[in-house]
């Protein structure tokens, strides 16, 4: 279809723009803008100083979209996030006020450090794309995308994320160190100016929302649709996990796998896709009850133990 295929140079560009910032991630980036154009949300696990910052600006203004950063502390507020109403004496009415969430690209900063009760003002925002203010709903802007980071390794004045929220995140993953010559090359392409203010827009608001309906026609069929439900389950079956993966991780992955086969150049997807991007949409969800397994393990368990459609065992 001609559609896809200008909707698959499209991200293309878009891609080699994001590496004009991020340098050696392609496989990251390639799963970060598969998450946007699946609608969903990401949740970036890793320790200071890798560039989770830079990806979320750099997104923003690739996208020409609106960018606001929320760093989460103890004492944020749901109505920091939210906005609220605001009393006019010269009106004598309230009116509302929208808060940084009312953004294309929002970036949670550290989302663990927020309390459970702030944590909580995400939630609607993150499954309905609106904002409920006094019994108001107030859409949020298209595309929206809420891309979240915490460390793995500071537990310190923390919260941890409850499971109905690490539900609605698409995807989790991390960026990980650069090797010593990405290293060298980050310093060197920063001495003048950091790459993200060089940086310049390839696409707008709109041609992203255009692309995220594209990516619904890619065609997935109904075997890889039962490949997706059948991994799920094996998770919520498997005998080291008290929460497996939920019917929403398995109608995301499907979905995300549509956005990965589109961003490949596909009108298809791939049993291979599915298998690819289950330890990314099934990692963050899964409780293990044992010390002896990790849900890495688990994942690679039931990878193994599902019968892929198409291919004998």
């Amino acid at each position: 279809m001609k559609a896809l295929t200008r909707v698959h140079a499209g991200i293309d560009v878009l891609l080699r723009n994001l590496e004009e910032v991020i340098v050696g991630k392609r496989a990251v980036l390639e799963l970060a803008v598969s998450t946007l154009l699946a609608e969903g949300h990401l949740l970036i696990r890793d320790v200071p100083g890798v560039g989770k910052t830079v990806l979320a600006r750099a997104l923003a203004v690739s996208t020409g979209g609106t960018f606001k950063r929320i760093q989460c502390t103890p004492d944020l507020l749901p109505s920091d996030i939210t906005g609220g109403l605001v009393y006019e004496a010269g009106r004598g009415a309230l009116r509302f006020v929208p808060g940084p969430l009312f953004a294309h690209v929002v970036l949670a900063d550290e989302l663990n450090r927020a309390t459970p009760r702030t944590q909580a003002a995400f939630l609607e925002a993150m499954d309905e794309r609106q904002v409920t203010i006094e019994g108001t709903p107030h859409p949020l802007p298209k595309p929206f995308f809420l891309m979240a980071t915490s460390n793995p390794l500071e537990q310190f004045g923390t919260y941890p994320l409850p499971e109905g929220q690490l539900d609605r995140f698409l995807v989790s993953t991390s960026l990980g160190y650069p090797s010593a010559a990405e290293e060298v090359e980050i310093i060197e392409r920063a001495e003048l100016t950091p790459p993200i203010d060089r940086l310049t827009a390839v696409c707008d608001a709109d041609t992203v929302s255009e692309m995220q309906t594209l990516v619904r026609r890619v065609r997935l069929d109904r075997s890889l649709l039962a490949y997706a439900v059948d991994l799920a389950a094996a998770t919520r079956a498997h005998p080291a996990v008290d929460l497996g993966a939920s019917p929403r991780a398995s109608q995301g992955l499907t979905h995300l796998a549509q956005a990965w086969a589109l961003l490949h150049g596909r009108e298809f997807v791939l049993p291979d896709d599915i298998k690819r991007l289950a330890p990314a949409v099934f990692g963050h969800r899964l409780l293990v009850r044992t010390r002896s397994a990790d849900a890495t393990a688990v994942i690679d368990d039931v990878l193994a133990g599902v019968p892929i459609p198409g291919v004998p065992r």
